[in-house]
């Protein structure tokens, strides 16, 4: 038997709300989602911490403009904090451009350091960007930390869509309740022309949804401002709702709090459509 299938599934301390943020595979911006969806919550009035997940490629620390080293206190590590929301990373720990080469025991391990020896305090929600695929961090996390519900992210391409049912289907298999679907790099509106650009096909993500009977949560633009805000440490959710360009985020965040809450009570969420 191994390590994840003995460990039992404990809440964590503090923390009301576990939302996994994962895709089937890569450069779908899935990071970007992740940290926006932590903003807004925050910036919604809720107590949110992020966990970056992605041991081997974390990108949280880059896009939310930190990489100080946290700290200790008896056993427990300090999570950093900026723009409201609490932090941990891989990233905070092993900075640079140095990989790391773990086994899957190793991965076990800090994930749940970074799970339980974490001082998290008081939280509404821990978003946990996973990385990529299906593989040990993502079987460490969700066999032994009860998960609220995780989102799925993909662009609407076919191979994007493809990997996205697999992610979703794994997280079927371990009975973890799917909160839905949100797709991402959707379109690109033209800044000069305002036309609208299906770069990587459209409905995609909408489609699947429907056929796996899940909740789709919305369709975000390729949008340079994103990308520029999660180059530069300063993401564009932190303009707030008002602003178009953070607004997808917002609604991003205000159904996964609705759906997070029903599958709490429920066991699992409710389904509905966004346009």
């Amino acid at each position: 038997m191994s390590p994840t299938q003995q460990q039992p599934k404990l809440p964590i301390p503090g923390v009301s709300n576990l939302i996994a943020v994962g895709s089937g595979k890569g450069g779908v911006g899935k990071t970007t989602v992740a940290v926006n969806l932590a903003i807004a919550l925050s910036q919604m009035g809720n107590k949110v911490g992020l966990l970056d997940a992605d041991v081997y490629g974390p990108n949280v620390p880059l896009m939310m403009g930190t990489s100080q080293t946290p700290t200790a206190v008896g056993e427990r590590i300090q999570p950093l904090e900026k723009f409201g929301v609490k932090l941990m990373s891989m990233g905070f720990l092993s900075p640079g451009d140095k990989p790391l080469v773990w086994r899957g025991p190793m991965l076990h391990s800090v994930i749940q350091q970074f799970l339980r020896g974490v001082d998290w305090g008081e939280l509404d929600y821990l978003v946990i960007d996973l990385p990529p695929g299906t593989g040990d961090v993502q079987l460490s996390l969700i066999q032994t930390a009860p998960v609220t519900g995780a989102v799925i992210v993909t662009t609407p391409s076919d191979v994007a869509l493809e990997d996205a049912r697999k992610a979703v289907r794994m997280f079927e298999q371990v009975h973890v309740p799917l909160l839905g679907i949100v797709e991402n790099m959707s379109y690109l509106q033209c800044p000069h022309c305002d036309e609208r650009i299906d770069v990587f096909s459209t409905g995609g993500g909408k489609r699947t949804a429907t056929e796996m009977g899940l909740n789709f949560l919305g369709a975000l633009p390729l949008d340079p401002v994103v990308r520029i805000g999660g180059d530069t440490g300063s993401p564009v959710a932190l303009t707030g709702a008002g602003n178009p360009r953070a607004k997808g985020f917002y609604d991003l965040a205000e159904l996964v709090a609705q759906h997070a809450k029903t599958a709490a009570a429920q066991g699992g969420p409710s389904i509905t459509i966004s346009e």
